[in-house]
Formats: C-alpha cells, sequence, structure tokens
C-alpha cells in the first residue's frame, strides 16, 4: 500500500473505520458466544469475521493498532439481553456514523472503499435477516394486545373520567375493566389460533394477554397516583399512551424494517380518537343520567 498519499486528515478517518470495524466484531463475537441458538451463532459468527476482515483491511493502510470501543461493546450486548439480538444489532447498524465523510469521498485514495460500503450496506443486512427470535413471531399478538387496550382503556378512562370525576373510583372501574378484557382477548386470540390449527397457540394468547395488562397498568397509573386530579390524570394517560405507542412503532420499526412515522401516526391517532369521542359520551351521559359522585 502507498501509505504516502494519505494525509494526516485521511488516516484519521481511516483509524475510525478500522475502530468501528473492530468493534462491532467483539460486538458480534460476544453475542455468539453467549447465544445457544446454533442457527444465530453461525450468523453472529459470520458477520464478526465480516467485520474482522473489514478492520484488516483498513489496518493495512494505517499500519497501527486501534482499541475497540469497550463502552459500545457492553451497551448493546446488554441492549440485546433486554431488547433482543435483531432490535439492538439493527439499532447500531441504522446508526452507525463512521465519521462526517463517506466511503465515497475517500476512494480516490482507497479504491477499495466503495466495495466496503456496499458489503456494510447489503451482506450484513441480509446475514442480520436470518436472525430467528421468538419475540417477533408474535409480534401480531403483541400489536392486538397493546393497541387494543390503548384503545378500548383510553377511551373508558376518558368517558368515566367526564362521568364519575373521582380518581379512585376511575382507577378501580378501569383496573376491573382491563383485567377482564385482557382476559377476553387472550382467550379471543387463543381460540382464532386453534381454529388455525396454530402449535403457537398457547404463546400468542400470553402475549396478546400480557402486553394488554401490562398497558393497563401504566394507564390507570396516573389515577392512583393523584385521585384528586383526575382531569391532569387524564391529560398525563393520553401522553402515557402516546409515549407507549412511540416506543413500540420505533422497536417495530427497527426490528421489522417498517415505516415509523405512518404507523404511529394511525395508531396514535385512533387512540386519541377514540378517546375524544367517549370522553365526549362521558359529558353526555353526566348530563342527561345526572351522575353525581
Amino acid at each position: 500500500m502507498e501509505n504516502s498519499k494519505i494525509d494526516s486528515k485521511t488516516k484519521k478517518h481511516l483509524l475510525n473505520f478500522q475502530k468501528a470495524e473492530l468493534t462491532e466484531h467483539m460486538i458480534y463475537k460476544r453475542l455468539a458466544d453467549s447465544t445457544k441458538d446454533t442457527k444465530n451463532k453461525k450468523v453472529l459468527e459470520s458477520i464478526a469475521n465480516e467485520e474482522l476482515k473489514h478492520h484488516d483491511f483498513w489496518k493495512s493502510y494505517t499500519n497501527e493498532d486501534v482499541k475497540p470501543n469497550y463502552i459500545k461493546v457492553l451497551f448493546y450486548f446488554i441492549l440485546s439481553k433486554i431488547l433482543g439480538l435483531t432490535f439492538s444489532l439493527k439499532l447500531m447498524e441504522n446508526g452507525e456514523e463512521r465519521a462526517q465523510i463517506s466511503y465515497e469521498d475517500i476512494s480516490s485514495v482507497v479504491p477499495e472503499a466503495k466495495q466496503i460500503e456496499e458489503e456494510e450496506d447489503k451482506h450484513e443486512r441480509e446475514l442480520l435477516g436470518m436472525i430467528e427470535e421468538e419475540r417477533l413471531n408474535y409480534v401480531g399478538s403483541i400489536v392486538l394486545g397493546l393497541n387494543d387496550a390503548l384503545v378500548e382503556l383510553t377511551g373508558a378512562l376518558a368517558g368515566l373520567t367526564f362521568a364519575l370525576q373521582n380518581g379512585i373510583i376511575i382507577a378501580t372501574s378501569g383496573l376491573i375493566t382491563g383485567i377482564a378484557a385482557s382476559l377476553s382477548m387472550a382467550a379471543s386470540e387463543y381460540l382464532s389460533k386453534r381454529a388455525e390449527n396454530d402449535e403457537r397457540a398457547l404463546k400468542s394468547a400470553a402475549y396478546t394477554g400480557i402486553a394488554y395488562i401490562i398497558t393497563v397498568f401504566f394507564l390507570i397509573l396516573p389515577y392512583l397516583l393523584m385521585p384528586n386530579n383526575y382531569f391532569l390524570s387524564l391529560i398525563i394517560t393520553l401522553l402515557t399512551a402516546v409515549i407507549i405507542i412511540l416506543i413500540f412503532n420505533f422497536y417495530i420499526s427497527v426490528a421489522k424494517d417498517l415505516s415509523f412515522k405512518s404507523r404511529f401516526l394511525e395508531m396514535a391517532g385512533i387512540s386519541l380518537g377514540v378517546a375524544g369521542l367517549t370522553f365526549f359520551i362521558g359529558f353526555l351521559v353526566r348530563i342527561t343520567l345526572g351522575v353525581s359522585i
């Protein structure tokens, strides 16, 4: 390699590339070593070897050793254990900032840079798509429980807030409604999957029910913490619903390569729209029936 042609600024970029590749090599290698699934282990080892090959390529130009970012290695290792391999690794690949210079910008000095970029963008994504995770097989069931709880309970709490105007009674009513609805949704999901002869019917039902009940807990929590400020509790509940929708759709958009904006706006629009409608219904019920607590 004619390294004499590389100026100090370009070399700094190459060292950044080299460090990034070594860091990702260690992330994939550590995950491969800790993964029991044989197929996933092979995929992770393959990507780890690819990253190491890229590191060695950049080193042939820099002729220097670099140290990996150990904090980043630890962060993505822990994140993968909490939120799963697919989400964590795709988040890492999507958020990679090699430097404020693209591979193409240095192709005049490093002709093979464009090829490295193509491998980064295509080959690794293809391999990541081969990773299998149980939780991603039940996304539909989780969406069912989550979306149903958000739509039904935000609507119910909005209506109850105006009709009852008592934080403890609203929370109690919401909790009873939520638990009953979660069991109903889980049972419906089980029967639906059984009708399709799906062997995963029980797990699908469990994911639906758990997603529902967790959502219920977060939505009624403001009423339990601030029983006397029921209108403020409603506002916080609606904000909580939006945050839940935002976090969930971000997770799914990264893990499954789906559009975030359209899914988030649709889900948030439906939940808040139903809440607004039932709040108005609660107003009518209170006026018409003369409910006073």
